[in-house]
């Protein structure tokens, strides 16, 4: 089967390299071209246009940046909507809600099928093929993709109708980022105390609040190891949008709103591009 794949950044090149592996023919966009060329030296195919991979695919996927890249590679020219006719796209971006309805309605609107598809996971799960697929949408177009969800990911849910992944990932992305700026605090607070820092890694892992993050991060931020996996624009940019679902929901979320009010102050110091928990440890050192 051949598969569209539009978007190859940290997470898109990898994710679509995986389908390479596995055998499946895959047609990739970027906007930037160059990205294209290690995809193609591994068997990949390149579209000059979205509109291009769709029509050439069965169904298409896009992993883009944000809700403008997201909207853009759709409604723009030679964009997903003037193809779409009896196609399938799979939106696992993380964008809001209204986004992924927007997108939507406009592609079941033109005959196509939609589900969006966030995912949980950063550039080693998306390598592994262990990331958590989160869909919603059109349940006939989910069973068909399952067979490359298996090979993307370690597990998939189907949420039911489309927002319900969006607002999922939202939710689970705003945890993440509250987590990792206390983590990254109580790090900093154990070595300016006095204390092994490797010790706390130790007893937080026996402790009850022992998580795969913590495991994950905590011995490469030590090291200051801080290999290119998620950019802390993109953490802010979650932050933002799980806090306008609170607000649409009448949820206070104080501890999310401290916590977006500390990503926002390394991005405006220009560090949006770093990852973030090594902007985090910087702002709290």
């Amino acid at each position: 089967m051949e598969v569209g794949f539009l978007g190859l950044g940290i997470m898109g090149k990898a994710m679509a390299m995986n389908l390479l592996r596995h055998g499946y023919k895959v047609t990739v966009w970027n906007r930037t071209r160059s990205k294209c060329d290690e995809l193609v030296e591994h068997g990949a195919s390149v579209g000059e246009t979205p509109a291009a991979v769709v029509k050439k695919c069965k169904y298409t996927i896009a992993m883009l940046s944000d809700p403008s890249a997201a909207l853009s590679v759709v409604f723009d020219k030679d964009g997903v909507l003037e193809q779409i006719n009896g196609k399938g796209y799979i939106d696992m971006s993380t964008v809001d809600s209204d986004t992924s309805i927007k997108i939507s309605e406009a592609i079941k609107a033109k005959g196509g099928n939609f589900i969006e598809a966030p995912v949980s996971g950063s550039k080693k799960p998306a390598e592994d093929g262990q990331l958590v697929i989160l869909a919603a949408g059109d349940e006939a177009l989910y069973v068909e993709a399952l067979p490359a969800f298996d090979i993307l990911g370690k597990k998939s849910f189907f949420l039911g109708e489309v927002g319900n992944g969006a607002k999922m990932k939202l939710v689970v992305n705003m945890i993440m980022g509250s987590m990792m700026n206390a983590f990254s605090e109580g790090l900093t607070l154990a070595e300016r105390s006095g204390l092994n820092p490797g010790t706390l890694l130790d007893v937080l892992d026996l402790a009850a609040i022992s998580n795969a993050m913590f495991k994950l991060k905590g011995p490469t931020m030590l090291k200051n190891i801080y290999s290119p996996a998620f950019p802390l624009k993109h953490q802010q940019k979650d932050m933002r949008l799980a806090l306008a679902l609170g607000d649409e929901n009448a949820v206070p979320m104080p501890v999310a709103a401290a916590a977006n009010e500390a990503f926002k102050k390394p991005e405006a110091w220009g560090w949006g591009d770093l990852i973030f928990p090594l902007s985090m440890r910087l702002e709290s050192s």
